[in-house]
């Protein structure tokens, strides 16, 4: 049974076209990966079915009653609601129909016998309805999506303004599962999350009953949960039977049969257009010339999509730097209450280290303890000589108004503007997103633009908070290469075993100098 229907979706942004007369089934218990380079459409293509945007032509059809849960990159929660006040949230609807169910056994007193046998069919059916969805069990449900989740340990009448994006994305994802909706859309799960919960969300959706769309550039992830793959690429949606590796597979086939196809058109077009200009002045070939030029009228010739730029990056170096790059001495990290036993680390030059853990353990706290950006709770982080500094940022919070040639223009302003677009351009990013607005852009461009400020500074320690989050696979690739290149040295947070083991010298487990019990 179909359950969301899209038929000739076409949408766009000024002269940037997103999608081109897109159509799309979702089938009861499809679990699909979508999938696409940055910027290709995939967050718009939600926000469309989820009716936050209005496409400019086509169709989106729901069938009736459906409930939809979707966990966008963006979602946010309401300052001063505790952990357990969000995820109770989740049965609103059922919290509901017990005060309708309470003021029906109000109002029997002083029914008559027809309106008491209404009352009493009405209080029947939402009976059933809370005994079968557990209304009667919610406190341990809550609790064991909660665990599976890692919010337990963290306490769930903490409030959720005091929590780190990673415990907010785990709050939003707890609180739609406790929904089971008929579908899930899920937008980046994994962004923010860490290893552990990333393999707890990995046999959940492994055994989801439901339907779900994920949109996902970690590929190991998305191979072990989804069974069709729905590729975005050139304003044109594509389905895959199986899973990426699947998909890569016919992808590869499929693009050298067009090419091959598109050369072998052109070699006769070639060979047509010659004919005619040697032949069509001359009385007795004229006829054989009309004829091939009515040919080459009538021909559907074959277009190569334009190959999308693929990322480049090469870190500028700066002089080496002195031998320590850090040394903590009794270091606790924290802000009110300590997050850390006390830390005597040190990192010396030409290391790569990678730092892993639960969420809300104090990893960035960590980074910005030994960049001085905080004050610890007590004992000291001093920083080596010579150094220069290269910080990504996991969040980046504020608004930005600026397009992207103004952005890089602000920390370059000695290049001209073709050599601003053309650093841009060697990051992956296309013209039309040069030349948008920062905050129109998906967030692997936003990241891309990052990373283009970022390698055209020159730097000797590079410190990466979540660098990879957002990217999609060509992006991190090269990220991955150009870190393995740098000869200077890198302190990286990631959850992602599959990059960070290939960069880091050195890993260090955050959770082994925790306060917090995990």
């Amino acid at each position: 049974m179909s359950i969301l229907n899209v038929k000739n979706l076409s949408h766009g942004f000024g002269d940037r076209a997103i999608f081109n007369d897109v159509s799309f089934r979702l089938l009861k218990g499809e679990h699909i990966g979508l999938i696409g380079a940055n910027g290709e459409g995939k967050s718009t293509f939600m926000n469309i079915i989820t009716g936050k945007l209005e496409p400019d032509e086509g169709k989106v059809e729901w069938s009736r009653k459906v409930r939809v849960g979707y966990l966008d990159q963006h979602a946010v929660l309401e300052t001063g609601m505790t952990m357990r006040d969000v995820l109770q949230g989740a049965f609103q609807y059922l919290f509901d129909l017990e005060a309708e169910m309470n003021a029906s056994y109000d109002k029997m007193g002083s029914a008559d016998p027809d309106e008491l046998e209404k009352l009493l069919e009405d209080v029947g059916i939402i009976q059933d309805t809370l005994t079968t969805n557990d209304f009667y069990v919610i406190d341990s449900k809550v609790e064991e999506i909660a665990r599976g989740l890692g919010l337990t340990d963290i306490g769930l009448d903490r409030e959720v303004q005091d929590l780190s994006g990673g415990q907010r994305t785990k709050v939003l994802l707890a609180k739609l599962l406790l929904e089971k909706p008929e579908i899930l859309l899920l937008d980046e799960p994994t962004n923010y999350l860490d290893e552990q919960h990333i393999e707890w969300l990995k046999r959940y959706l492994q055994e989801y009953e439901n339907a779900f769309i994920l949109i996902s550039h970690d590929i190991p992830f998305l191979n072990s949960v989804i069974n069709l793959i729905y590729h975005m690429e050139n304003q044109e949606l594509n389905r895959y039977v199986g899973d990426y590796n699947n998909f890569m597979q016919i992808y590869e086939v499929k693009k050298q049969q067009l090419e091959s196809a598109y050369k072998k058109q052109q070699q006769e077009i070639a060979g047509l257009k010659d004919f005619v200009a040697r032949n069509k002045a001359r009385v007795s070939t004229r006829n054989m010339a009309m004829s091939r030029q009515k040919k080459l009228d009538k021909m559907d010739v074959i277009e190569m999509a334009k190959e999308k730029p693929k990322p480049e990056f090469h870190f500028k170096e700066a002089r080496a730097a002195g031998k320590v790059i850090f040394e903590t001495k009794d270091l606790v990290i924290g802000y009110d209450e300590p997050l850390s036993r006390p830390l005597n680390l040190r990192m010396e030059r030409g290391q790569k280290i990678a730092l892993y853990g639960a969420n809300g353990i104090g990893k960035t706290t960590l980074l910005r303890s030994i960049l001085g950006e905080i004050k610890p709770v007590s004992g000291e982080a001093m920083l080596g000589d010579y150094l220069e500094i290269g910080y990504f940022e996991q969040e980046i919070k504020t608004a930005n108004h600026n397009t992207c040639i103004e952005e890089v223009w602000q920390e370059f302003p000695s290049l001209n503007q073709a050599e601003v677009r053309a650093a841009l351009a060697k990051c992956g990013l296309t013209t039309k997103h040069i030349e948008s607005k920062v905050e129109v852009l998906s967030g692997g461009e936003k990241a891309k633009v990052r990373l283009c400020k970022l390698i055209n500074n020159e730097s000797n320690l590079l410190v990466l908070d979540e660098p990879t989050n957002h990217l999609d696979v060509d992006a991190k690739e090269e990220l991955k290469r150009a870190l393995k290149a740098y000869k200077g040295s890198v302190l990286l947070i990631s959850h992602e075993p599959e990059f960070y083991r290939e960069v880091a010298t050195e890993t260090w487990n955050c959770e082994s100098w925790t306060t917090k019990v995990f």
